[in-house]
């Protein structure tokens, strides 16, 4: 059963699709976390502003 699901998983992204959860934020939500924390805010209140983890913002930078 594995063997078919690695298949599967393997063909579309063959077919350019994306596999697992959707990006959380935009492009532009990144560029403007990445200015804002270079300005020196706060990333715990970052990171509830954009109603993401902390572990999640660490993640991006």
């Amino acid at each position: 059963m594995l063997e078919r699901q690695r298949e599967g998983i393997a063909a579309a992204r063959k077919q350019g699709k994306r596999i697992g959860a959707k990006p959380r934020l935009t492009s532009e939500q990144v560029k403007e976390l990445f200015r804002r924390v270079a300005d020196g805010e706060q990333k715990k209140a970052l990171a509830q502003e954009f109603r993401i983890s902390r572990q999640t913002l660490y993640n991006l930078l």
